[in-house]
């Protein structure tokens, strides 16, 4: 019943199938750039977008993947075309990661933009990772996560003057904890942005009060906070704009160039002013006076547009209303997929397959003792009926009345014979034996009575195991659901990604346990009830034909 329960939904949903860029990687995660969501809408396409993707257990089977992540590759939505990606953090064991993944275009007002991830593959040659996830005019990315040292940036160019605290869980992996101190990376000359340059410097911050202090400053550039105000300096200019809420993530940016200076508040433009970009150069400072914790620095040399910081504090924030991502129901080369019901099964956590295997059992075993006693109860009820016409057709002397044969399966029969013993200890029926005495007549009852216990006994024996299936199936699946549940939001909220597609999935996995313990549960609950109302027959013509045999003895043997 539990398999066909399944095989019935299953078949009741539709397949779908997709193409595949190449048939030996097993898996496939469909990533959706939905920029026509609400707080995400841009009016122009973006180029070169660091895509920050975060993979866990609801969207990506890390047990399917190379344990190093060395066989994840991201295509584009041409599902042909490579792109270069850069992993962050690679954490198989709590099955969370994040990868910076480098789109080369996305388009406005579409839910079309579209990039797949792939693994898979054991036979995969060395990862693909290339540490391209960012364009060129990125001079530094600094992720404060597994992937580079604490402080170094995403290609190894920079590294903090001093050690930095680390933040083991921050927005997008790991951080860096600011007690007041500034971090502060020395910049090489190379990196210096010449007078009438562009230069976008930007960083996640967390606060742990009213902020007051500077948040990030790089020569004449500096973005100061004060009581949680924002306000920046470019050379001698001056804007202000915006607030920064404490123990909140919030995304803050400053853009220079082609005669503007731009201060950004999670994607949105707070303060403008006309400015030259001043000569920039020295040392990178973030956190000056700050307590709480920062996570993603970056500087460009270019100066982001306003739909760019849009898209990209969108895509890297904790609610990241830009991306959805789920585990593709297509398959290798085309082939056809299970369906939705597949997507739940792949998305069963190890306790959930536990609780649905030790369901299985017990729906084994119900399934077993309902066929069981179904044959069991049938035989008695036809011999006990075969036997009632013959009891009842007998006049006189019950030791004459055939014993065995079609009668055996009899617990009426049984009976009878349990008496007729009795009887025959006490010579009942011989040639000048006394009659029966009323002591004599109960001590034949009582024993009658104890095989009558014996009976009922064989009759109910085993039907515990149903009440077990019927009580114990739907908490065991309630069980395996709530640790589902619980594992997918502590996935979710490790890896940050809180959009439905990546809840749903793991969600919809986990009450598949509840539906299994009901699966257990509700035909145990018929065949219990069915099988109660048989024997409970079975018992009540035990305990009339007890009396009606005792009656019969009185009348021929007992004392007149």
């Amino acid at each position: 019943m539990l398999s066909l329960a399944f095989g019935l939904l299953a078949a009741t949903l539709p397949a779908t199938a997709s193409a595949w860029w190449n048939k030996d990687w097993t898996q496939r995660t469909r990533i959706t750039l939905n920029t026509s969501a609400e707080g995400v809408t841009t009016q122009e396409a973006v180029s070169a977008l660091p895509l920050a993707v975060r993979l866990h257990s609801g969207n990506f089977d890390f047990l399917a993947a190379k344990e190093d992540g060395s066989d994840l590759r991201f295509v584009a939505g041409d599902d042909k075309t490579p792109l270069g990606f850069r992993i962050e953090r690679w954490d198989p064991v709590n099955e969370l990661a994040v990868v910076w993944v480098q789109v080369p275009q996305v388009m406005p007002g579409s839910d079309k933009n579209v990039v797949y991830a792939y693994a898979g593959n054991t036979a995969a040659p060395a990862s693909a990772d290339n540490g391209t996830g960012f364009d060129a005019a990125t001079l530094a990315a600094v992720h404060f996560a597994d992937a580079d040292n604490t402080g170094t940036s995403h290609d190894g160019r920079l590294k903090a003057a001093d050690p930095v605290t680390p933040e083991a869980n921050a927005l997008l992996g790991g951080g860096a904890r600011l007690a007041g101190s500034p971090l502060a990376w020395p910049m090489p000359e190379a990196m210096r942005i010449a007078a009438g340059g562009a230069a976008t410097l930007s960083v996640w911050l967390r606060s742990d009060e009213v902020a007051r202090g500077t948040l990030l400053s790089w020569g004449p550039l500096a973005v100061t906070l004060d009581a949680g105000r924002l306000a920046a300096r470019v050379g001698d200019a001056r804007l202000a704009g915006g607030e920064v809420a404490p123990t909140a993530w919030t995304h803050v940016a400053l853009a220079v160039g082609n005669g503007q200076a731009q201060l950004y508040v999670n994607g949105q433009s707070v303060a403008r002013a006309d400015v030259a970009t001043p000569a920039i150069g020295g040392e990178l400072r973030v956190g000056d006076g700050l307590r709480g914790v920062v996570d993603e620095v970056q500087v460009a040399s270019v100066a982001r547009s306003a739909a760019w910081l849009q898209l990209a504090a969108s895509s890297q924030s904790a609610e990241a209303r830009l991306i959805a991502s789920a585990k593709d129901t297509g398959e290798a080369a085309d082939a056809p997929s299970h369906g939705y019901i597949g997507i739940l099964v792949s998305n069963l956590t190890i306790d959930a397959w536990v609780v649905i295997g030790i369901l299985a059992v017990m729906f084994a075993v119900a399934a077993w003792v309902m066929v069981a006693k179904s044959v069991m109860v049938g035989r008695d009820e036809r011999a006990n009926q075969g036997f009632l016409t013959r009891f009842r057709g007998a006049t006189h002397d019950l030791l004459t009345l055939e014993q065995g044969g079609a009668f055996a399966a009899s617990p009426l029969f049984r009976l009878y014979q349990a008496g007729v013993r009795e009887l025959a200890k006490r010579n009942v029926g011989a040639e000048g034996a006394p009659p029966l005495s009323g002591a004599s007549i109960d001590a034949v009852k009582a024993a009658v009575d104890a095989d009558l216990v014996r009976e009922s006994h064989r009759l109910n024996a085993q039907m515990v195991l149903l009440t077990i299936a019927i009580s114990g199936g739907p908490f065991l699946g309630l069980l395996g659901t709530v640790v589902g549940v619980m594992i997918t939001f502590a996935a979710i909220a490790a890896a940050g990604d809180v959009n439905v597609n990546a809840i749903a999935p793991g969600i919809a996995a986990a009450l598949l346990a509840t539906v299994a313990g009901l699966a257990v549960a509700i035909p145990a609950l018929f065949g219990y009830n069915y099988l109660a109302a048989r024997i409970k027959n079975i018992s009540s013509d035990m305990q009339i034909f007890v009396d009606e045999f005792i009656t019969r003895v009185a009348e021929l043997y007992g004392a007149r």
